[in-house]
């Protein structure tokens, strides 16, 4: 019987490297190819488990995803057990992999998903707003117009949103929400399980001034409250 490759997809720390799973050291110690974003994240994740960082190595990312896919489905022909990790959480979630897993399914192979930290849920839970229903929107667009047109679609639905921003554009897309959505109540939650997570939490008008003398860096998740009174400041 032929040896058959897998892929397996796995999650790695949102910022606490002691946040990763015992499954997911396992399985990095034995995949023969590594997928990821920047070689030089990935690297320091198996230097700090002593792991021997495998000697097939290629750079995912989106530019190079059309170029790469055919190598790996070369590779799963051949038997070569692969992995997948993003610099930080779940692939696929704002970060490559959708693409990949696709052609793999398609081609007969088969993953396996080795889960992990996600900033989506973790930020969620901090912001003590309904768990109960959620969207995930990813990163809003950037052009204002379209921006306004995103959140516009979410206007009158229940459900709590959750966004990644940039540190950059944080304060402009809050602004842009403020305006289409109403002053609803809000979390944003900054370096999320590393020593300087900070959350501000209110309503968008309140973050919007704390965010004036508290200038965030790093990664940022933006949650607000669905269409629901409880959560809309009154006027």
């Amino acid at each position: 019987m032929p040896i058959v490759g897998k892929l397996y997809i796995i999650g790695t720390p949102i910022g606490s490297i002691e946040d990763i799973t015992y499954r997911a050291v396992k399985t990095l110690s034995e995949i023969q190819l590594l997928l990821c974003e920047d070689t030089r994240v990935t690297r320091k994740l198996y230097s700090h488990f002593n792991i021997p960082f495998p000697n097939k190595v290629l750079t995912y990312i989106e530019p190079r995803e059309e170029k790469v896919i055919p190598q790996v489905l070369k590779e799963l022909e051949k038997g070569t057990i692969v992995g997948l990790c993003s610099d930080s959480g779940m692939p696929c979630v704002s970060d490559p992999g959708y693409k990949l897993i696709c052609e793999v399914l398609n081609n007969g192979y088969e993953i396996e998903v080795i889960p992990g930290c996600s900033a989506v849920d973790t930020a969620l839970i901090l912001s003590g707003l309904p768990t109960s229903s959620f969207t995930f929107k990813g990163f809003p667009p950037r052009k204002e117009g379209e921006c306004k047109a995103s959140l516009l679609q979410e206007k009158e639905l229940p459900h709590t949103l959750i966004f990644f921003e940039s540190p950059y554009r944080v304060s402009r897309f809050l602004s842009i929400a403020l305006e289409v959505l109403g002053n609803r109540k809000c979390a944003v939650c900054f370096e999320m399980t590393k020593k300087f997570e900070r959350i501000h939490r209110g309503y968008i008008s309140e973050v919007l001034e704390k965010l004036k003398s508290d200038p965030l860096k790093g990664e940022v998740t933006v949650v607000i409250a669905g269409n629901h009174p409880k959560f809309i400041m009154p006027t």
